[in-house]
């Protein structure tokens, strides 16, 4: 706080001088900036009676204006079927929104329709990604009435002010007439670049400290660019919705699913998760680093620059160096760990003061933070003093750009949190059944592909498919083979009985039986061709050994009887 106080302290008017209107309105921003932080910082030391676990994080005015945008959207979609809200809308809505929560008066104010459930989404929103907003901050340490006198330095319409960036009134009525100039519009631009630089690191920060804030993984889950657009996130976001679990914990558990499950717990092949494997186990994975350097290194002051090296390693690889946004991504790394060392020292320095002879107590139960190793509950409570700091910074002044601008980040992989949030299609019962016929169809023809696919061995030649599959050809050759193969043994063996006998044969027999001869070696060496390019391929392995052997008995038999009885009528 003190270094708050003292970065404050040039923006005040000399002594002697009247104050600027923008200095009156900086003066007044710095104050309630400054009891606004003394608030949490009252909450964070009572956090067990106030909240279920220590890592929960505040939601600054920006993330209360970005979830009452989605809740409004999903109200809109629910009762019209668009997930979009216009502007005007928001603001309005917005501003009777901080008198009603603050119990401020709301006499005279326009209400939008349905703001019972958009109050209800946005409260549901909150609790299920583990945050509380100012107000609520504001309420859970109006009840230490005796405990948190600080909160007295702050009051309600004070917060709404804050909220609403009525700050900026003077500032604007100041600047109105201030023209535009190429180097205020290049101001401008390094300007919008630094913020988006510091919205990253500080939501990989704040995903790091709290696994259930869907706001910051929508942040920084396509930066850098990883393949995790719109597609992606919309999938992730309905099976969280399924499932009834934050967005990081969804894709946490499919991907650990894949690593370590085994065949038996497999995520199904039609899951639309598959489609992002590599993308999203890059991002488990990257978040699994930075977790392991929370809990393994116990010097908070070490860890956190550590944690900010890799961050900035992972933003800026692969890019060019002149690049502003990597330029803007150093330049906050840089200034995020002098502010830790910085944390860490003046901590340090208070514990030196209060400490006595007495050897410090046993921390109590709820103080152990289960959920990581001891050594890192340290670095965790520096990271959460830098993110009540950032929800405690002032407003952006330009709400337009903060709820519909992609220009800030299109050169980022990036697009707006109600893009980002919007489905690529409208999501209905109507366009379900169709996806679903295609996901049972594809199943189906999958199922028959596998039955129709038979396993092969070196014996292929004794599997059924391929008798049916050569079985007409087969029958083709079989019928002019056959008796060919017959003429062909007949010849061989007529020519072993003659030249044994040693007779003569007549020659106009002699001639029938040459010419006979000769057509029966021709047409034999084709079908022996034919039969033996069958044979390498094993494709008449189904007739056995035996059976040929009888055949050829049977038809020796045969010829031989024929052979004499042609010789007994040549002699006579």
């Amino acid at each position: 706080m003190d270094n708050l106080e003292t970065a404050a302290r040039p923006e005040f008017a000399s002594v002697g001088s009247a104050p600027s209107g923008s200095t009156l309105s900086q003066r007044m921003a710095v104050v309630n900036q400054k009891s606004i932080l003394d608030m949490i910082k009252e909450f964070r030391r009572n956090w067990h009676i106030l909240c279920d676990s220590e890592r929960t994080t505040v939601c600054g005015a920006d993330s209360m204006l970005l979830a009452l945008q989605l809740s409004m959207a999903d109200n809109n979609k629910q009762h019209n079927g668009e997930f979009t809200v216009p502007l005007s809308d928001v603001l309005l809505t917005w501003k009777f929104f901080l008198h009603e929560k603050l119990n401020l008066p709301v006499e005279n104010m326009e209400v939008i329709d349905h703001y019972e459930d958009i109050r209800r989404t946005y409260d549901d929103f909150l609790k299920n990604s583990n945050m509380l907003d100012l107000i609520d901050v504001y309420k859970k340490c109006s009840v230490l009435i005796s405990k948190c006198e600080n909160n007295a330095n702050i009051s309600p319409s004070q917060l709404r002010d804050f909220l609403l960036g009525r700050q900026y009134a003077v500032a604007d009525e100041t600047d109105l007439y201030v023209p535009t100039s190429p180097m205020s519009k290049h101001n401008q631009d390094n300007e919008k670049v630094q913020l988006l630089a510091r919205k990253v690191i500080y939501s990989y920060l704040s995903l790091l400290v709290n696994s259930k804030n869907d706001l910051a993984l929508a942040h920084i889950l396509n930066i850098p660019d990883r393949g995790l657009g719109r597609e992606a996130f919309t999938d992730l976001k309905h099976a969280a919705q399924e499932k009834k679990m934050s967005i990081f914990l969804v894709a946490t558990s499919f991907i650990r699913t894949l690593e370590l499950g085994g065949k038996g717990y497999a995520p199904s092949p039609s899951d639309p998760l598959r489609a992002h494997v590599k993308g999203l186990s890059n991002f488990i994975n990257f978040i699994d680093k930075l977790d392991e350097i929370l809990g393994e290194i116990p010097n908070p002051s070490i860890a956190g620059g550590r944690i900010l090296s890799v961050i900035k390693m992972q933003l800026i690889k692969g890019q060019n160096s002149r690049d502003p946004f990597c330029k803007a991504v150093e330049e906050v790394a840089q200034d995020l760990d002098l502010r830790i060392k910085n944390i860490v020292n003046s901590q340090q320095g208070d514990v030196i003061l209060g400490t006595t002879d007495i050897s410090p107590a046993r921390p109590k139960s709820y103080a152990i933070n289960h959920g990581t190793a001891y050594c890192g509950r340290d670095t965790v409570k520096i990271l959460l003093v830098l993110l009540d700091e950032e929800a405690a910074s002032l407003p952006t002044k330009n709400k337009a750009e903060l709820l519909y601008d992609d220009e800030n980040t299109i050169h980022h992989n990036g697009i707006s949190i109600l893009t980002l949030f919007r489905s690529p299609t409208q999501v209905n019962n109507s366009s379900m059944k169709p996806l679903r016929e295609r996901i049972h169809k594809s199943m189906h023809e999958k199922k028959t592909k596998m039955k129709q696919t038979l396993i092969r061995s070196q014996f292929a030649c004794t599997y059924k498919e391929d008798w049916i599959i050569s079985k007409d050809k087969w029958n083709d050759v079989n019928s002019a083979s056959e008796p060919l193969y017959v003429l062909h043994m007949e010849n061989d063996l007529s020519e072993g009985v003659n030249s044994s006998v040693r007779r003569p044969t007549v020659g106009t027999s002699s001639g029938n039986v040459h010419l006979d001869r000769s057509k029966s070696e021709k047409v034999a060496r084709k079908s022996s061709s034919q039969t033996g390019n069958k044979s390498s391929k094993r494709k008449q392995g189904y007739i056995s050994r035996s059976s040929m052997v009888l055949f050829n008995i049977l038809i020796s038999t045969i010829l031989l009887d024929s052979t004499a009885l042609h010789s007994g009528d040549c002699e006579d």
